[in-house]
């Protein structure tokens, strides 16, 4: 054997899998007695997948629900068996995608414990020798001696993420598992997710947060209907990947054709609109379209509250307005107004705008929220002779868009800060 084929720990050629759909359940009945009367469909899951993981890499699966990422990591496992192609993975497997899968409700934690390890094909030396381990890192107290059916959901899920991280693995699945428990339990996971990186374990990491994906991938390959449509740089895939999402992927015009093609149809129809948005005004003007864009003029939906990206609206006006205010507000999933700007507070003078016109008015900012699903406002307006601020037409909760970040932020807003420490012993700097 070559060097070069040692270093791959994960070989797949040519994977499919396919599932047997039936419209009744007495179909497969039917199909089981008499094997020659077919009366199922098949569900393509995985199609004719080819991919090499090297040992040490961490690699990033993304793709949307249904694209077959789960059943990728289930046959990797051995959960599922392939239908055809070849599948080859070298050393010991610890999986996070079914957390406790193989507990026994009416036996302890601790019995648990060690059943598990059974279950992982540790001998009883190599659960005694990893067994304090787990029980230090699950920290549930004296429930570990207690059924696990008595467990809440949180307990339960502690002491099943502490039994698979701890019987050290060559390769280690992850599947949106890494935030169970409450935030001192999180950090300890991604501090054992660093430590597994640091000593050169395999890992294979599924997740819907691409701030996840970038802090800790090496490489990435996104999955779409059982199909790899991309394998290769962690930076590209991410963009690749909010494309695809975002319906843009498919795009064949280059970038300046595509800019005039963006003014002529409406922007809001690439975005995740609130069905349940509020609309009212006098109807002297008319906010007809909307979205956001990053600085390659792309529509964005998932914004990198470090990546500078621009609010557009669009606005007909039906009768002439002196002097419109435009503004822009963000508003959590609660209702709670974040932050905003308009207009009149940034002092941009609109001058008259005229019936029949119609024009653009742009925010640019980097977005600095904390992770999390927002809402977008976007309102005209006026004030009277008595200086009576009057709605024209105001848009509420309109655009719902996600916020990421690549490392964790407390409270509402990312601050933007430069931390300086030093000794101040002898010899020691101060300022």
């Amino acid at each position: 054997m070559s060097k070069k084929q040692e270093e791959f720990v994960i070989e797949i050629k040519d994977l499919v899998k396919k599932y047997k759909m039936f419209d009744r359940k007495q179909d497969r009945l039917i199909e089981t007695i008499f094997p020659k009367i077919v009366k199922h469909k098949d569900f393509t899951a995985m199609n004719h997948l080819n991919l090499t993981v090297k040992k040490g890499e961490v690699l990033g699966i993304l793709g949307k629900n249904g694209s077959g990422k789960s059943t990728l990591l289930k046959m990797v496992t051995g959960v599922v068996a392939p239908t055809s192609g070849t599948l080859n993975v070298k050393g010991k497997i610890s999986s996070l995608l079914e957390l406790g899968a193989a507990f026994n409700a009416e036996l302890t934690g601790e019995e648990n414990i060690y059943q598990h390890g059974q279950v992982m094909g540790l001998t009883q030396e190599e659960i005694e020798a990893t067994k304090q381990d787990i029980i230090d890192f699950a920290d549930i107290g004296d429930h570990l001696y207690q059924p696990v059916k008595t467990y809440s959901s949180g307990m339960f899920a502690r002491l099943a993420f502490a039994c698979a991280i701890n019987v050290d693995p060559d390769i280690l699945i992850v599947d949106e598992v890494l935030s169970v428990g409450d935030m001192a339990f999180q950090l300890k996971c991604f501090k054992k997710f660093q430590e597994f990186k640091e000593r050169g374990k395999t890992i294979l990491f599924v997740t819907h947060n691409v701030g996840d994906v970038l802090d800790n991938c090496s490489r990435v390959i996104i999955l779409n209907s059982g199909e790899k449509i991309f394998d290769g740089e962690t930076k590209e895939g991410v963009e690749t990947y909010k494309k695809l999402i975002t319906g843009m992927l498919n795009s064949k015009l280059e970038k300046e054709e595509n800019k005039e093609e963006i003014q002529k149809n409406l922007w809001k129809s690439n975005f995740n609109l609130n069905p349940n948005m509020i609309t009212y005004g006098n109807g002297d003007a008319e906010i007809y379209d909307f979205g956001i864009f990053n600085s390659q003029e792309d529509f964005e939906t998932m914004i990198d509250n470090d990546d500078e990206i621009a609010i557009r609206l669009k606005v007909k006006f039906n009768n002439d307005v002196e002097c419109p205010t435009f503004s822009m507000t963000i508003k959590d999933f609660i209702g709670k107004e974040i932050c905003g700007t308009n207009t009149n507070i940034q002092k941009i003078y609109t001058g008259k705008c005229e019936k029949g016109k119609e024009y653009m008015c742009e925010f640019k900012q980097k977005m600095r929220l904390s992770p999390g699903k927002y809402t977008l406002s976007l309102s005209c307006s006026k004030y009277d002779a008595d200086g009576n601020l009057i709605p024209i037409n105001r848009n509420y909760d309109a655009l719902i868009f996600e916020v990421m970040s690549k490392k964790p932020v407390v409270g509402y807003y990312e601050l933007d800060t430069k931390i300086k420490f030093e000794s101040l012993e002898k010899g020691g700097n101060a300022n």
